[in-house]
Formats: C-alpha cells, structure tokens, sequence
C-alpha cells in the first residue's frame, strides 16, 4: 500500500530501514550521461566538496535505497561491463565462472578471478545542499550512486559504537543530517574517510516544500527491475565472447596434480540454473567509489563496439 506523505512525517520506520541496512552490510544499472545522476566534481589534484541530503524511500517504496553487483574487465573479445543477476538473487555465469577459478587453487587462476570479481554499488535519491562546482544543482533532486564506504558512513550513523553517540536516520526529512562529501586523492585511489555527517535537522521548515521534494524523486525499484537485466544466457554468451572461452582456449590453469579429466576437459562447464554456492573472490583494497569514472567511461566504449 503506498505511503501518503502524513504517514512518512509520522512514521520514518527506522527499525526496517536499520534491518535492511544491518542485512546488506553483513553480506547498480547507470547509463552513461543519464540526467538523473549526480556526480561531484573534482578539480585537478583529485579533490572535491559538495553537500548532499540522503532522502527516504520514493512515493509507493519500502527502502531509501538499492544494491546493485555488477562486472566490469576486459578480455580478448572486448569488454565485458554487465549487471550481475546476483543482484536479483539469480545465478550469474561470471559469478560460477571466478568461483571454478577460484577453487582451482591456482594463484594465477585466483588473479583471474580478482579482476573479474563483482562491484558492489548502492543508488539513493539525495537532495542538493550544495555544489561549489554546479550551483545549478542546488535545491534539485538526483539519483546518486555510491559504493561501500559511503555505505559504512550511513549504517554508522544509524548505528553509533559509542554510549554518548544516539542512532540518526539519515533518510528522513526531518530528523536527518546533511552530509559533506569530501573527496581526496590518497596514494592514486579516490579516497571519501573524511567525509562526515552533520547534526541532525530538518532538510527544509515548509512541510508542503518537502512533500514536493518527496515526489519528485525517482523510481529506486526501477534500477533492480528483472526486465533491465540481460538474460543468465545472454551473459553467458557474452562472457564466452570477451574471454574466447571456446574450445577450452582460456581454461584455467592446471598443475602435474590436478590433471584430473573434469579440469582437462573444462570449457567451462556452467551448470543451468543449479550453479554452487558463489565464492566470490576477495575484495581488493578499494570500493567500487574509487572506480566509477574510469568503468562509466569503457562502458561507453564498450557500447560503441
């Protein structure tokens, strides 16, 4: 049942928002030059400020926010930059693929599998405090894709370490807290650790201000749709393209030891539908903040191919 406006000022229902939250941190489709999306500035040494608002979730939506997996590598046939079906909970050929590589045991198999590991983004609506490098984006309302240390920054929030710290949604309209992104360089990588929270306040005074605000946002199911997915065999006929993953060209590596006929014949051998538990491999260093601009760039070439 959709939420009326009354109901959102009345009820944040921070509890489910915080579960949801809580659930993601213990375990993204973006078109290139999409309106929608906002993205800070950053000058020539690689630093940048803004001033944003996390808004709550969209007219008729639970959650303020979506996950989304994606891949993005290059191989011999080109690249290779999908959503993954991991994000609606499906199996995903990339995915059963780094997992065969992965449990090869081979190291130069579990570098394969580091490079084509998946993303982890997040999309939110904000509203625009403040951007020194865009005023025109002040006062509007745009879809912002972040990754997993923005994400820290907001379940912290709601979820303090300390006695003398109290529990911010930083969601709502009214009891929320702006939030000064502050963007650094630090040993090549962007870097967001300074970026930090305001206290707690309300976005605007005018309630009829921030109904108009609430229902200017965009559609966050919409991103996560099954129908914007390709399907697990179109990705998988894809991946056979980028990798030359024909006739066992590109197999894992193998060892005197491992020379048992299911390595030798690997091709690989996808299971349909009934592809083991996903063993990703382990995250590098960096979060999926730091490498937006290059990926949303190959795309791009990518969809010139």
């Amino acid at each position: 049942m959709a939420t009326s406006f009354a109901q959102l000022k009345k009820d944040q229902s921070f509890d489910k928002l915080n579960s949801q939250l809580q659930k993601m941190a213990g375990n993204q489709q973006q078109s290139y030059g999409d309106d929608r999306l906002w993205k800070p500035d950053v000058d020539k040494a690689g630093n940048g400020y803004a001033i944003i608002r996390f808004l709550p979730a969209p007219e008729g939506e639970d959650m303020p926010f979506v996950r989304v997996w994606d891949h993005g590598f290059q191989g011999p046939g080109g690249w290779y930059i999908e959503n993954s079906l991991t994000t609606l909970g499906e199996n995903d050929p990339v995915s059963e693929y780094n997992t065969q590589l992965w449990n090869s045991g081979i190291e130069s198999n579990k570098d394969i599998a580091r490079k084509q590991k998946r993303r982890l983004s997040f999309y939110s609506n904000i509203y625009v405090v403040k951007d020194p490098s865009r005023p025109e984006n002040d006062g509007k309302v745009f879809l912002y894709k972040y990754g997993k240390k923005i994400f820290e920054k907001l379940n912290d929030l709601m979820n303090p370490q300390f006695q003398d710290e109290e529990a911010v949604n930083p969601f709502d309209f009214w009891k929320g807290a702006d939030f000064k992104l502050k963007i650094r360089k630090v040993d090549g990588w962007t870097n967001y650790d300074r970026s930090e929270f305001d206290p707690p306040s309300p976005l605007l005074s005018d309630d009829e201000e921030l109904e108009a605000i609430w229902k200017s946002q965009y559609s966050l199911k919409e991103l996560v749709d099954p129908k914007k997915f390709k399907s697990y065999d179109e990705l998988k006929a894809k991946l056979y393209r980028v990798l030359a993953l024909d006739g066992g060209a590109h197999a894992p590596a193998t060892t005197a030891e491992d020379d048992e006929p299911a390595v030798m014949d690997f091709t690989p051998s996808f299971k349909e539908r009934e592809a083991p538990a996903i063993v990703e491999a382990p995250s590098p260093s960096f979060s999926s903040d730091e490498d937006d601009d290059d990926m949303s760039f190959f795309k791009k070439l990518a969809e010139e191919d």
